[in-house]
């Protein structure tokens, strides 16, 4: 089983289906559910093993780096160009656990811890 990710004009995902595995060579997956739908079409893995990310309504496939990433959360955060993952410009706060939640404040770019 592989799930498939449906692209609209701007490269933002619209549809995520669980298709055919692409171990099955009688087809090319991707193309077949594209033609189908008349959109471009991405496969995607719960294990990140396609495309960096696994793809979620409102994503951005990047064909340029082949993967997929969440729309940016705040201005400052910078996306990690190995993981495709969006980085705040100040690490979260190592004590930040079940009990001590922390939130990012755009305004003054760091962590404040919720109470």
């Amino acid at each position: 089983m592989a799930h498939y990710a449906f692209l609209n004009q701007n490269n933002i995902v619209t549809e995520v289906i669980v298709g055919k595995d692409e171990t099955d060579t009688t087809h090319d997956w991707e193309e077949f559910y594209g033609n189908l739908r008349g959109q471009t079409c991405k496969r995607t893995s719960y294990n990140n093993n396609y495309r960096k990310n696994y793809a979620a309504l409102g994503d951005t496939f990047d064909a340029g780096r082949n993967a997929f990433y969440r729309p940016q959360p705040y201005p400052s955060w910078v996306l990690n160009e190995t993981t495709c993952v969006w980085e705040p410009p100040v690490a979260k706060p190592s004590d930040a656990s079940f009990s001590k939640h922390y939130t990012w404040d755009e305004d003054t770019t760091r962590w404040v811890e919720v109470t």
